[in-house]
């Protein structure tokens, strides 16, 4: 199965996803990370080791392939009301607000925290395909251009590639652009990886009673296990009411053991989040090793309702354990009564990414096709900054990452938390840019900065986007551009942004039809078309009523 991977003025800044074969691409690096950045492989594993303090290298600047986005006004008020919201029916999703516009001569950085999680995506593909339009609040654009395959080659010999690229928008023609920075992380073959000692944490509260839940939680670990080879080591804690252990840390050799702790879960109580994630920080830590990656892998629908229910308050309890190396990734399953809230913030303050869960098609994703970035971490608090030119550029936009600003003078402190990547991770974000008329030269300087997972030791990288790298027209530039711009709008769209409100869907569908016939042995590019045209439809069907 292809791996899943992934609009005003937009720039795209990617980090790709792991285990998903790239589709030819025109695009170059601007910039390679060093290669003594690169955690190199021994015999078992792939270990890390720490960066050497050389100056950062530039690179040619990519070949053009970013698309630009029509212009908002710049004063930006709250999101367009004209797309009704469903019931929350005790869904508790949060509204981060919409990015302005902002004029390069007040402001030139734009700063950021990377970002992999993609469950906005599949939670608003849950929404449409049981016939309903997702909650607004629901929708974090970043994570929708993130979903897909960015289309970038890893780097063969370095940690990380960054890319650039730029066309003019396709729904618009005032002179809006959309700039694509990318930054593709490398691949580590599934036999180098370290190994992991895994504590699963599941919710097994009245409120998993169902097959969606509970039962897709089973069937997800029991693929996860059944990728694991006989040295890593698996540790099981259940909450209910209270949290209990279900099986202490075992080798994977002993599956039969492992997948009979799975298979015999049960229902039960109310749901004490804070009771599991804690014992389940405990208990990896009793299973904690020095050679492996460590990690708590927490699988619930979010909502907490005994003990501490607020994130930052469970965070607190659990923070010295995050200090210590053991990350968190959070995993959601159901609807109806589910705290993406929870889910989203434990995960990127456990240092881990977040996904929701709604498939057997989306666990292979994750869990066959993205294994080995679902686990192994290759770069820590991870930030993007990118400066932009203002003799070139009048104004800029970032699409989405609201909730992952980062404060421009805190770039290169290395005491805020940031981003994580995983092995072959891609991180997408989009700007929409207007250009100063006639002006020629550096659009914008791209700077990535990251630490190394073992010695927390920085490096950083950058490169230039030119206005000569700018292709003239949308079509000129590869699939998985005109993808990622096209799933940002589609987002865009849902959420109601002022941006969107002169954009249809049926234009989106469109051209994600055409992409679709450019990338047809992409499975979720043909479910993305499917996915606009279902939204259209709704959308036609709320403005109707």
């Amino acid at each position: 199965m292809n791996a899943h991977r992934m609009l005003s003025l937009i720039l795209l800044v990617c980090v790709g996803l792991a285990g998903c074969a790239p589709a030819a691409t025109s695009a170059t690096p601007i910039a390679v990370a060093p290669q003594n950045t690169r955690p190199q492989a021994t015999q078992a594993a792939a270990a890390t080791k720490a960066p050497a303090s050389a100056p950062n290298k530039p690179m040619a600047t990519a070949a053009p392939s970013a698309l630009a986005y029509p212009t908002a006004p710049a004063a930006l008020p709250g999101a367009s009301p004209y797309l009704p919201q469903p019931a929350p029916r005790d869904n508790q999703f949060q509204n981060y607000g919409t990015n302005p516009s902002i004029d390069t001569r007040s402001d030139p950085l734009s700063t950021f925290a990377l970002d992999v999680d993609t469950a906005s995506y599949t939670v608003a593909r849950k929404f449409l395909l049981e016939g309903n339009l997702p909650p607004r609040d629901a929708i974090r654009p970043e994570e929708f251009a993130n979903f897909f395959d960015a289309g970038y080659n890893p780097p063969a010999q370095a940690a990380f590639a960054l890319y650039a690229e730029g066309a003019p928008s396709p729904f618009y023609n005032d002179g809006t652009y959309i700039l694509r920075f990318g930054v593709q992380g490398y691949r580590i073959p599934e036999s180098q990886r370290k190994p992991v000692a895994l504590t699963f944490v599941i919710d097994i509260s009245g409120s998993m009673n169902m097959d969606n839940r509970l039962g897709l939680v089973k069937r997800a670990l029991q693929v996860l296990v059944d990728r694991l080879r006989p040295q890593d080591r698996v540790g099981v804690v259940v909450f209910g009411s209270s949290a209990r252990l279900a099986l202490q840390s075992t080798p994977v050799e002993r599956k039969d053991v492992i997948m009979n702790a799975i298979n015999g879960l049960r229902t039960e109580g109310s749901t004490n989040a804070e009771a599991g994630l804690r014992l389940g920080y405990e208990q990896a830590m009793r299973a904690y090793r020095g050679d492996a990656t460590n990690k708590v892998i927490l699988c619930s629908d979010g909502v907490a309702n005994t003990g501490l229910t607020n994130p930052d308050a469970i965070l607190e309890t659990i923070h010295g354990f995050i200090k210590e190396g053991i990350t968190l990734n959070t995993y959601g399953f159901g609807m109806g009564n589910f705290n993406d809230v929870l889910l989203e913030r434990l995960a990127d303050r456990g240092d881990g990414m977040y996904a929701y869960i709604d498939s057997m098609e989306e666990v292979y994703r994750l869990f066959i096709d993205n294994l080995t970035g679902s686990l192994m971490t290759i770069a820590m608090d991870a930030k993007a900054q990118i400066d932009f030119n203002p003799a070139v550029v009048r104004y800029y936009r970032l699409i989405g990452y609201e909730n992952r600003a980062v404060a421009d003078q805190n770039f290169r402190n290395d005491t805020v938390d940031a981003g994580e990547i995983g092995a072959g991770h891609h991180v997408v974000a989009l700007y929409a840019v207007q250009l100063q008329p006639g002006a020629q030269g550096r659009l914008a300087t791209a700077q990535l900065r990251w630490l190394d997972p073992k010695t927390r030791q920085p490096s950083e990288i950058n490169g230039n986007l030119n206005t000569w790298d700018l292709k003239s027209d949308f079509r000129q530039t590869p699939a998985h551009y005109q993808l990622a711009v096209l799933a940002a709008q589609y987002a865009e769209t849902l959420k109601g942004t002022p941006w969107a409100q002169e954009v249809s869907l049926w234009q989106v569908y469109e051209m994600a039809s055409g992409v679709r016939e450019q990338l047809p042995y992409d499975q979720s590019v043909s479910e993305f078309a499917d996915l606009v045209g279902r939204a259209a439809k709704l959308l036609n069907g709320a403005h109707r009523n």
